[in-house]
């Protein structure tokens, strides 16, 4: 099987051990896919240093098959005896006039493999990204690989279950919870054959099964594919965590006063699934870093 191209970035990192600063410089992106499929002939490359992300960067945009940027950025504060610890993800993106930036591809390089004293120039070779927007900008470390989430990639491409794209964040000091409602896929309307007009429910239930909170989002009129982009916040104690129960239940709005549901999930103490079990768990122990996973819709 050939290998599928998404790009090859020309990359020397220069670590310094003293001063614990990194220095990253993007020479040169060849093997970049053909025109047709992506779309633009104008190039650029965005860098973060993972797993704080508060350090990012970018190159020029530069046009071309093979463009050439050789810009050096640099990371601070990166210490030797934690150099396990970071990574550096580049991705390269597609520019175009008309349209957003597109990605192209990406990839996370982890910094055990440097040198910790010096210059090495490596070749860092592109992967497909299965960042879906939304989560794009806050990936958690987990989420770099596409088979960990089982339904994501694959009913994304092959099926066609409706699904729900969520973030969660949970931050233990101030005890806030934060459920982003990204994207839907696959929404269906049951009873015409028309995209639905759709919104998102969020519940918060106790150990009891006593609702604490509710909001939902705005409504997405006539999309199978609706991007929400919303955010809640629940004020949940970290004692607490373990005994609530999320539930989000998608609806499509008929008309003035009738509503059918598309189908739910349940995150927390009764999650509906494994899948949702598990996304729960990782929030909890990803410190405070929004951890993006899609959901299955179970039918009402």
């Amino acid at each position: 099987e050939p290998v599928a191209k998404y790009g090859t970035l020309d990359v020397t990192f220069d670590y310094d051990s003293q001063e614990q600063k990194l220095l990253v410089t993007v020479t040169a992106v060849t093997d970049i896919p053909t025109y047709s499929r992506t779309g633009g002939s104008s190039w650029q490359v965005h860098l973060v240093l993972l797993p704080i992300k508060k350090q990012r960067a970018k190159t020029t945009v530069q046009r071309g098959p093979c463009p050439v940027f050789t810009e050096t950025f640099k990371f601070n504060h990166v210490e030797s005896e934690m150099i396990g610890n970071y990574a550096v993800r580049f991705r390269l993106y597609s520019v175009r006039r008309v349209k957003k930036e597109r990605i192209v591809g990406e990839k996370i390089f982890y910094l055990t493999k440097l040198n910790l004293q010096g210059k090495m120039s490596v070749p860092v070779i592109l992967e497909p990204s299965y960042s879906l927007s939304g989560c794009d900008s806050q990936m958690s470390m987990s989420e770099v690989s596409c088979s960990e989430s089982t339904s994501s990639c694959q009913s994304l491409v092959h099926g066609s279950a409706p699904e729900i794209l969520i973030g969660l964040l949970y931050n233990a000091t101030t005890g806030r919870l934060s459920a982003e409602v990204i994207k839907g896929s696959h929404f269906k309307n049951l009873a015409a054959n028309r995209p639905p007009n759709t919104y998102v429910k969020l519940t918060l239930l106790n150990s009891m099964g006593q609702e604490m909170s509710k909001c939902k989002t705005s409504i997405r009129r006539g999309q199978p594919n609706p991007v929400y982009k919303e955010t809640f916040v629940f004020q949940v104690a970290l004692f607490q965590l373990s005994d609530v129960t999320l539930i989000l239940s998608v609806y499509n709005k008929r008309s003035m006063k009738r509503k059918e549901m598309i189908g739910w999930i349940s995150l927390g103490l009764n999650s509906s699934g494994e899948d949702e079990l598990n996304h729960w768990t990782e929030m909890k122990e990803s410190k405070g870093q929004q951890v993006c996973r899609w959901h299955t819709l179970l039918e009402s």
